[in-house]
C-alpha cells in the first residue's frame, strides 16, 4: 500500500542517487561550486522532489506532470554527468556508479509514467 512518496521505490532510489551526488560533487574544483556542481546537484535534487510533490497532488494528470519533469530532470543530469567524467571531474568509477543509479532511476520512472497513462 502506497501512503506516502517515501513508499514509491523511485522516490527512495532517486533520493539515494541525490545523496551520492552530494557526496561525489565535494571533491568537483571549487571553481565549480556556482557551475556544474550547483547544476548537477539541482537536477539531482529535481528528480526525488517532484515525485513527491506530484504524488502529493493527490490528482493523476498532476502526477503524471511532475513524473515528466522529473524524467527531464534526469535526462539533465545524464548530461552534467558525462560532461563532468569527460572534464575528469569524476572518475570513471563515480560515473559509473552514479549512471547505473541513474538509469535505474530513469527505467523506473518510464514504467510508471506507461502504466499512469495506460491505467486511467
Amino acid at each position: 500500500m502506497i501512503n506516502s512518496y517515501k513508499d514509491l521505490t523511485v522516490w527512495q532510489k532517486s533520493y539515494t542517487l541525490t545523496t551520492v551526488i552530494y557526496e561525489v560533487t565535494r571533491s568537483f574544483p571549487k571553481e565549480e561550486i556556482y557551475g556544474l556542481t550547483s547544476q548537477i546537484r539541482r537536477a539531482a535534487v529535481s528528480i526525488p522532489s517532484n515525485i513527491a510533490e506530484g504524488h502529493t497532488r493527490g490528482h493523476r494528470a498532476e502526477f503524471i506532470q511532475f513524473l515528466n519533469i522529473a524524467f527531464a530532470s534526469g535526462a539533465e543530469l545524464e548530461t552534467q554527468l558525462l560532461l563532468a567524467k569527460d572534464l575528469r571531474y569524476l572518475s570513471e568509477n563515480d560515473y559509473a556508479r552514479l549512471d547505473l543509479l541513474l538509469t535505474e532511476v530513469m527505467k523506473m520512472l518510464n514504467s510508471l509514467l506507461a502504466k499512469l497513462k495506460s491505467n486511467p
